[in-house]
């Protein structure tokens, strides 16, 4: 279901520990909620203990998943709903001593940075914060706290391209199935966390791996569109520079996976020199945001109908194209950080996401708890 682009607020999030600030472009003064400010300035946090760190791991469906730290070294994991400033500490299993998570979090193929839910009408009903721990034989351990339940769940998963996973890679939540780019430079991982039947992950390859195909231009990586994983990018030269979008329509390994939706010349956008793309519009798939580093600005570009419009952080806030208020807050700084990241995976290393969405929900809801036993 396609839903009105100017309706709800959302955020372009980085996704570096540690680096600058967590929002680095917020849309508000958008139809629903009409907040005065962006989204990623409501993800504040009271603690009930002194804290020496604090981080952000994974916004999906308007839920946060945050890793706190106590001054004594006590680890915590809270699932939180910004909009109510609502916080649930998830309960930790006995043997997961302060000693034990550290251990794990210093591990380069751990990661706890998986938060998936379960909608209906809108409306979120439960979440599943997922654990990960990558074997280097076609294996994945999950450890999986439900809110339905509020128990823990191990479950051992085959999976083909596990020795190629590693703690930094951050996945993309989307109907209850977590998205992990591999290192293996064609492809990507997914699993079902709502699926019930799913006994091994899935493996998908880009569709511009064949080798016919021309080589991309930037690094590959995947984002979200009007419900539906996304992959674009760069190909051709300076003088015939073209954009293309797929979507992924299912979660199968071959070209019938993927659906090419846009095909676009960029020559209207070659005075804004190399643009390095960012993410999808969350909510109008016709609507791409690109970095471009000699303007030190955010390009918007509505590949329907070819319009583009250049926003700098150096400017006042204005509207955009979808209708809401356009803010910033070090985005410059974190694209001069990153943007050799972007370089193409075929010169080595391996794919990356370097940033995703945090959207607001529809519609007002409270926390999913567990039912009292």
């Amino acid at each position: 279901m396609s839903l009105n682009s100017s309706s709800v607020s959302w955020s372009i999030i980085q996704t570096r520990p540690h680096k600058l600030t967590l929002e680095i472009l917020g849309h508000h003064g958008c139809k629903t909620w009409g907040l005065t400010r962006s989204p990623g300035s409501l993800v504040s946090f009271f603690a009930e203990t002194t804290i020496r760190k604090l981080q952000v791991l994974a916004c999906t469906d308007g839920l946060v998943l945050l890793y706190v730290e106590s001054s004594h070294g006590t680890p915590m994991y809270y699932v939180g709903n910004p909009l109510f400033q609502e916080w649930f500490r998830i309960p930790l299993r006995p043997k997961y001593t302060s000693q034990f998570v550290e251990k794990l979090r210093n591990y380069e193929r751990f990661s706890d940075g998986g938060l998936v839910t379960k909608m209906q009408s809108g409306i979120v009903v439960s979440y599943k914060v997922v654990w990960l721990i990558a074997h280097a034989f076609a294996r994945v351990d999950f450890g999986i706290y439900s809110s339905d339940t509020g128990e823990w769940e191990i479950k051992k998963v085959p999976c083909l391209h596990s020795a190629f996973w590693f703690s930094h890679h951050k996945p993309i939540a989307l109907n209850g199935i977590l998205h992990w780019l591999s290192n293996l430079t064609g492809s990507f991982v997914a699993y079902d966390f709502y699926g019930g039947h799913q006994d091994a992950c899935s493996i998908m390859h880009f569709p511009d791996i064949a080798q016919d195909y021309e080589l991309p231009r930037f690094r590959r990586t995947i984002t979200t569109s009007e419900g539906s994983i996304v992959y674009f990018n760069v190909f051709g030269g300076n003088a015939n520079r073209r954009l293309r979008v797929w979507r992924l329509v299912k979660y199968t390994d071959g070209p019938e996976a993927w659906q090419l939706i846009w095909e676009v010349s960029l020559g209207s956008l070659i005075k804004l020199g190399v643009l390095y793309p960012v993410v999808m519009h969350p909510l109008k798939s016709e609507i791409i945001y690109l970095w471009s580093r000699i303007k030190k600005g955010m390009v918007l570009f509505n590949l329907r109908t070819h319009k583009f419009s250049l926003h700098k952080e150096s400017e006042d806030e204005r509207k955009c194209m979808d209708g809401c208020t356009l803010s910033f807050n070090w985005c410059n700084e974190y694209m001069e950080t990153v943007h050799r990241d972007f370089s193409p995976s075929f010169q080595g290393g391996p794919n990356l996401l370097l940033a995703s969405q945090y959207v607001l929900p529809r519609w007002l809801h409270r926390l999913p708890r567990p039912q009292p036993s």
